[in-house]
């Protein structure tokens, strides 16, 4: 007989139409569901995965025309976030842009924060990208 764990993984899935609101909806949505976690996240790891949440939304919502859908999971050894679009194209870190403030950022942001980061290109176009964080056992 398999033996049920204390606490069962949990997952979300959000869709956006990408306007106006989708960034900090998805932020909030997110909130909730990692404020839910057990064993419950410190507060840094709850602030990576918030960022997370809003890098990939934001490159989503600037870079791919449309809709977006945010998935998030927690598997109780970890937490991902999949954010799908509708671009093809897979992003590419630049430069930070501190002169203008344009950004450049984020991509290399997300490879600092989680352990590992995916793109997945979709088959008749659009694409995910998954982040992977690994908060410590409690």
């Amino acid at each position: 007989m398999e033996q049920q764990t204390q606490f069962p993984a949990r997952h979300a899935v959000h869709a956006f139409d990408g306007r106006s609101g989708t960034i900090t909806a998805a932020r909030e949505l997110a909130q909730g569901f990692f404020e839910r976690c057990r064993p419950p996240l410190s507060r840094a790891d709850l602030d990576d995965a918030l960022l997370l949440v809003s890098e990939l939304v934001t490159n989503a919502v600037r870079h791919a025309p449309g809709p977006c859908t945010l998935t998030l999971a927690d598997d109780r050894r970890r937490l991902t976030v999949t954010v799908t679009d509708s671009s093809s194209a897979a992003p590419v870190g630049r430069a930070p842009d501190l002169a203008s403030g344009n950004g450049g950022f984020g991509w290399h942001l997300l490879h600092r924060i989680a352990q590992q980061v995916v793109v997945e290109p979709h088959e008749g176009g659009g694409k995910s990208v998954t982040a992977t964080l690994l908060p410590p056992t409690t």
